[in-house]
């Protein structure tokens, strides 16, 4: 990258950051399956839910970053553990499997479905075999997940449980070339809102949408960007991710995760097909 975005480096997570939730069922009995665990805010959830005592099956098609997210679980001190499970996640058959091997962890009760990727493009101009593997890892991948997750859920002693689904300030709106990634968040709505219909209640269903967040795919966009519409680096911050919103500074991945953790546990049980959306006014501000 440019000089000009030399400081845009994810910041290291530390032990204080994490936001920790009284919950009885919060224990190392209970498992939280978390996808894209390998790095970003998919890394930051694991280690947060890890944190918070419970079992993590990490699932990642990168085997070093799941290592990766091992070791900073270890370095904050995690009071649960993190276990790795490599996973491509566009494999119905891998995914079956993953799901099975996190059930032989514990009670499976959570899942978050993070993983995704992006791809700068027009409409017109954009590849379908990337719009394809998109759907296929961001959209599909999350239904079949939760279809295998749901019946362990069910079959707990009370029902309780919850997936969760990253969606985006582009779950809410749209913007230009961006059109795959725009349409699997709205996508993801429609699916958290099914989780809700079907879960009688103590299976819930709920999104996390926020704006920019300082994670390495997010890095790695902002030259694609710049690139894309003919503008440098700095400008891609300042006016692109951050002109619309009131906070002028971008999320940190552990501040994403703290939201899985606080939605996963009792005190959001009314949270249910919602999303919390902590955009900083991108979505209800505009001059």
């Amino acid at each position: 990258m440019s000089d000009e975005a030399t400081d845009l480096v994810p910041p290291e997570l530390t032990a204080d950051d994490v936001l920790r939730v009284p919950d009885d069922r919060f224990t190392t009995d209970t498992v939280a399956i978390v996808t894209g665990a390998g790095s970003g805010i998919g890394r930051a959830t694991a280690v947060a839910l890890a944190s918070n005592e419970l079992t993590v099956a990490a699932l990642d098609i990168d085997e070093d970053g799941l290592d990766e997210t091992v070791d900073v679980a270890g370095s904050v001190d995690a009071d649960g553990r993190v276990v790795p499970i490599e996973c491509d996640l566009t494999d119905d058959a891998a995914v079956e499997a993953a799901v099975e091997e996190a059930a032989e962890l514990g009670t499976v009760r959570y899942a978050a479905n993070i993983a995704g990727m992006q791809h700068i493009a027009s409409l017109v101009d954009f590849p379908m075999d990337r719009y394809d593997l998109m759907h296929d890892l961001m959209l599909r991948s999350p239904f079949l997940l939760s279809k295998h997750v749901i019946p362990h859920i069910e079959a707990t002693d009370d029902g309780v449980g919850a997936i969760a689904n990253m969606s985006s300030i582009h779950g809410h709106y749209a913007t230009q070339k961006k059109p795959a990634y725009i349409t699997m968040k709205h996508g993801l709505t429609g699916l958290t809102r099914a989780i809700a219909a079907e879960g009688d209640g103590t299976l819930r269903g709920f999104s996390v949408s926020v704006g920019y967040v300082l994670t390495p795919l997010m890095v790695d966009q902002i030259e694609e960007t710049a690139a894309e519409r003919g503008i440098t680096e700095q400008e891609v911050i300042e006016d692109v991710m951050l002109g619309q919103a009131r906070t002028k500074e971008m999320m940190t991945p552990i501040e994403v995760a703290n939201l899985f953790v606080f939605g996963f546990s009792s005190h959001a049980r009314h949270l249910n097909g919602g999303d919390l959306c902590w955009d900083g006014g991108y979505t209800t501000t505009y001059e």
